[in-house]
């Protein structure tokens, strides 16, 4: 499953993962303080704090989440590029990040 999404906002992303690591009862102090200089370091670890694989299809009829896993990072994204057809199965990274544009892809695993 690809998920394709744009920051366009960092700034509100990035209080909103703030917001959540503050918020966490059960972060350790140490983490804690690694998680806040991530976020504000980077927007793909602040969407990390806020993106739950579960809460994405733990209500989706027929589907049983077994196991789930996820990385985001900075790609090029072009909106008219066929590579980023998100109906095409044959995506090729490499030829993305080519193509120029600003975006961010997410993979769930």
């Amino acid at each position: 499953m690809d998920l394709v999404l744009e920051v366009t906002e960092r700034d509100q992303l990035t209080d909103a993962a703030l917001r959540r690591i503050k918020d966490d009862e059960f972060m350790p102090e140490e983490e804690r303080a690694h998680a806040r200089a991530a976020v504000r370091e980077d927007e793909a670890e602040a969407l990390a704090y806020l993106v739950e694989p579960f809460q994405l299809v733990g209500e989706v009829p027929g589907v049983e989440l077994v196991q789930a896993s996820w990385s985001s990072e900075r790609s090029a994204y072009d909106p008219d590029v066929d590579a980023w057809h998100l109906d095409e199965e044959d995506f090729d990274e490499e030829d993305a990040d080519e193509e120029g544009g600003t975006g961010a892809r997410a993979r769930l695993l």
